[in-house]
Order: C-alpha cells, then structure tokens, then sequence
C-alpha cells in the first residue's frame, strides 16, 4: 500500500502515461493503466530519468509563461504581425495539383509473427524484449500495451501477453515485396521505414485515366464522346487493365487449395489506387496495410492513421475542407510534435491544430521561425509534396536494445553483431560512407552519440568495425571504465 500512495499526486509523471493516440487503444480506463505504470516503475531508474526529463519540461514551460508575460502590448501586436505574414508566405506555397498516398502496415511486426503463427491472432502479443517492446498486436493494445513500452511493464499491464524476439531479416523481406509493389505506381516513392512508405501518384493517375490498355494515347474529349454515346466498351477495356486475379494460400489451406483466384476490380480515382494497392499488398503478404491520400505528405500521414486497421482516408484537393478538418484536429496527433512539443503547446492551452492559429503571436515570440513555421503549416493544413526518392538514401543505420550489459566482452560482441547487420544493409543498398555514429543509452537511460569521420570509404564489415570500436573504446574511456548499456546503435 505505502507502493501505491508513492505513484500518486506528485509522482505521477504524465511523460509516463498512456498515450491512447494508437490505434485500437481509445476507450481503455486510463487511470488504471496509468496507475499500474507508476506501481511497478516509482524508483525504478527508469522512473528516475522520467522524472529527470520532466522537471526539466517544467522549467521551461515556468520560464516560457515568465517570458510571455513580461512583453508589452505593442510587443504583441507586432508578432501577430509577424506571423500573419508568415502564414501569408505559407499559403502562397500550398499545391493542390500533387496527389500523394501514405501507406502503413498495420502494427507491422505483430502481424508478421500473426500470420506466421495464426495462434498468436487471439492472444494478446507484442514483439520485442522484457527491456523494451517494439510493437503490439490490437488484442494486447487492449490492456494499454504498446510500442516503446518496457515489457516488463507490459506484463504488469497485461499477464497472459505472449513476447515474441524481434526477426529484422524476416521484416526485411516482407518490407522488400510491398516495395515492389510500391515500384509499379510510384517508381521513385519514399520508403520511410520498413512498414510504411509515401509514394506521389499524380503520374500513374494521368496514365490511368488517358492511356489505354494498348498504351495509346487518347483525348479528353473523346474519353467524354465515349461516355456521352454510352459506349462502355472502352470502360470496360480500361477496367480489365488495372483487374488483379492473383492466388493466394491463407494460412490454413493446403497446397491444392493454390488454384483458388482472388480477383477484384478498381477504378480510376485516387481512392481507388490506394484501395488497389492495399488489396495487392494482402495478396502478395496476407498482412493488412492502411492509406492517406491527400495534396501532401502531412495529411496523408495523418489519414492512414484515421481508420486503421485496414482502412484509409482521402483529403480533397479542396483548401477549404482541409482547413475545416484541420482546425479541430489533436495537436499530438501530428507526425512531428512529440511529448515534450505537446506539454509546452498544453501550457499554452492549446490542444487543437486550430488553437495554434489563434495563439500565433505567442508563438512568434516563444518559438524559433524554424519551429513557428512548422506550427503554422500544421494550421493550415500545408506541407510538402515533394517526396525524397528511396534512391536518393544518404544514410542507414540499425540498432538493438537488451539487457543490461557491462561486460566489455559482451559489448564488444554487441557491436561486431549491429556491424555485420550494417555491412549486410549497405551491401543490399550498394552504400558507402565516411562517417559513422555510435549511439547507446546507457541503464540510466541517457542516450549518446559519437561519429568519426574517415578519409578511406566504408563498404564493408572490416572497415565499419575497427571505427566502430575506437568509438565503443572513446565510451568505455569516458565512463571510467564501468559502462552499462541497454541500447547499442549504427549510422552510416
């Protein structure tokens, strides 16, 4: 009991609460959770360093309303100003033309193991390390079980759940067949990780709609003469050009089953591509996928989000509606604006997209432009639609968490294990380098960095290596020979 009365009142960290933001985690009895999280990590160093970092977002949030509080009206009223005619400048940006698709693996590695394992699809499953989970499955997000979550927590949360070891090669070559999928609509698409990926499809919809199955150009106003004259004909060639029969084994079936087709018909709008390259994914996986489509890539972000699983979200090119959906939309749910961005915005009381609008000259004057200018594309709904080709890659980087480890021996072989990954990464993607970064967080949980830059390229597991361990070397050195890490990492 004394446990218990210790997790609350000032104990309560909210760096540490539940974010239900996932989905398939709304409507969980937070308090519970939120309490269960605090009994079994008070005192913990974990709960230490939270507590650490938390202290520190107070601070600036006391000095943010000091700082605020101390301009003039005429102070204010210039940075309403300002940013006005930064919002100005930003809207002049905004392309409605571009029609990008965000596509989204539902909670990818749980549904791997899933369907590799279809008894796991009942149970609650998250996979990972009592250290530290990865992902979970949508039983176990049931019990406020989720990604980043130590799973020793997780089973506090939730004892029947089932931890399943992280397999990269095996996520690799599920991420590797979607990609080819990904290729035939967008051939320079963005691959941000291994589940999910932007691709702009504003080229492909051209070539649906006006080329035929021949590949011969025609007319807009033909296409339009056709409809007017009823003649289907064309439709329906059209139509069998983007008509998928593709067999599939389900888990469950036996080779004779192999002749079974699946088939299904999409049309031409960018509803219908999102919907047709879901279907191939199932096809060629079994795994779900959930889609965006929108004029850039922050909305689309945000719409493969909205109705997972196995679902998708379409934002018209119509500045109006954007604006409309935008303005009442949860700041947090934003792809950028992490948990210590929310507690400074909810400092200011602003909890939605719209309200950083309204409090704009406040945060001209607390932000940097860098920063302003990243809350008032929110505001609008406005961002890029320029997307960074895969190909275009300049960097790669693999990292693992485990167990405590001290031993330099076991470091050591910690870091030759995440270097032959790396060598085996950047053969695949025919990469080299002159820089490499080490990064750890140590049982403290305090996350570093190191890089050394070399004057010969790294192509391979030697090279990568011997830099490695001057840097592994530089760690041990600076800790007075007694490092602890839990998290072991490589950037090249």
């Amino acid at each position: 009991s004394n446990k218990k009365s210790g997790a609350t009142g000032s104990a309560q960290l909210s760096r540490m609460a539940l974010n239900d933001n996932k989905a398939g985690m709304q409507g969980l009895d937070k308090d519970k959770i939120n309490q269960i999280i605090m009994d079994n990590t008070v005192g913990s160093r974990f709960y230490m360093n939270e507590q650490k970092r938390e202290m520190q977002v107070n601070e600036r949030i006391t000095k943010m309303k000091e700082k605020l509080n101390s301009f003039s009206t005429t102070q204010l009223l210039a940075a309403k100003q300002q940013a006005d005619d930064l919002l100005t400048e930003i809207e002049k940006q905004r392309d409605l033309t571009r029609t990008i698709i965000h596509i989204d693996m539902d909670a990818f590695y749980a549904s791997v193991e899933e369907r590799d394992r279809p008894e796991l699809k009942t149970k609650p499953m998250a996979v990972g390390g009592m250290d530290m989970l990865s992902t979970s499955n949508y039983v176990a997000r049931k019990y406020g079980v989720r990604a980043a979550m130590p799973g020793f927590i997780a089973k506090k949360l939730c004892p029947e759940l089932v931890i399943v070891p992280l397999n990269f090669d095996k996520y690799k070559q599920v991420s590797k067949q979607t990609q080819e999928i990904f290729a035939e609509y967008d051939a320079n698409f963005s691959g941000m990780s291994l589940d999910e990926a932007f691709l702009d499809i504003t080229d492909h919809l051209q070539k649906r709609i006006f080329v035929n199955p021949n590949r011969k150009p025609i007319s807009l106003m033909f296409f339009w003469y056709y409809l007017y004259l009823g003649t289907l004909h064309f439709l329906e060639e059209r139509t069998f050009h983007y008509h998928h029969s593709l067999a599939v084994k389900q888990p469950q079936d036996s080779d004779s089953d192999l002749s079974r087709n699946v088939s299904e018909t999409f049309g031409f709008s960018p509803e219908d591509v999102a919907n047709e390259l879901r279907f191939r994914i199932h096809q060629k996986t079994l795994l779900t996928a959930s889609a965006g489509i929108a004029p850039n890539t922050m909305l689309a972000k945000i719409g493969s989000d909205l109705n997972k699983p196995n679902g998708q979200t379409y934002f018209k090119p119509n500045r109006e509606e954007i604006l409309k959906f935008v303005k009442d939309f949860p700041v947090r749910k934003v792809n950028g604006v992490g948990k210590v961005t929310e507690q400074l915005l909810s400092a200011l009381d602003i909890k939605k997209c719209g309200d950083l609008y309204h409090r704009r000259g406040d945060l001209v004057l607390l932000f940097s432009e860098i920063s302003c200018s990243f809350f008032f594309r929110i505001s609008l709904g406005c961002s890029s639609n320029v997307l960074e080709s895969s190909g275009e890659r300049k960097s790669i980087s693999t990292e693992r968490t485990f167990n405590a480890i001290s031993e330099h021996k076991e470091l050591f072989a910690k870091l030759e294990e995440l270097c032959q990954s790396l060598a085996v990464d950047m053969e695949k993607e025919n990469l080299q380098g002159k820089t490499l970064t080490l990064k750890t967080k140590n049982v403290n949980f305090q996350l570093h960095t190191r890089s050394k830059t070399v004057t010969s390229p790294l192509f391979n597991f030697e090279s990568v290596f011997a830099v490695a361990q001057k840097l592994l070397e530089q760690e041990i050195m600076n800790a007075n020979n007694k490092l602890t890490l839990r998290l072991m990492g490589k950037i090249q």
